[in-house]
């Protein structure tokens, strides 16, 4: 009997983790969206502050060396989070859950379900 109650608590232990894995992946994405948000913001804010210096300045944005600065300026805001986002999806595939096999569970313990 004890051996019953254990996997009917294992399979509805996997039911639970189930869904606690779904909601933690869940939570995951929505943090991810949130720092896309926030870095294309960033991104923005930073651009346009620099080309504001570039304008202030009277140097315009066309020449070679503008672009460069701006993409430079571009990807030091966005690392960061791109580095936060790559740490997001490596949590995620951490997520899994292992599905009980009842089959398997029973052909295990026969000897002892039959004794």
């Amino acid at each position: 009997m004890g051996q019953l109650a254990s996997d009917v608590t294992e399979i509805l232990n996997y039911d639970k983790s189930k869904k606690d894995a779904k909601n933690e992946r869940q939570e995951i994405l929505r943090e991810i969206a949130n720092d896309e948000k926030i870095k294309t913001n960033l991104v923005k804010k930073a651009l346009a502050q620099q080309r504001a210096k570039y304008g202030a300045s009277g140097m315009t944005v066309s020449g070679e060396t503008q672009n460069a600065v701006l993409k430079r300026i571009q990807s030091e805001t966005a690392q960061p989070y791109d580095d936060k986002r790559e740490s997001n999806i490596k949590k995620m595939k951490k997520i899994k859950t292992s599905k009980p096999n009842i089959l398997k569970t029973l052909l295990n313990r026969f000897d002892d379900l039959l004794g």
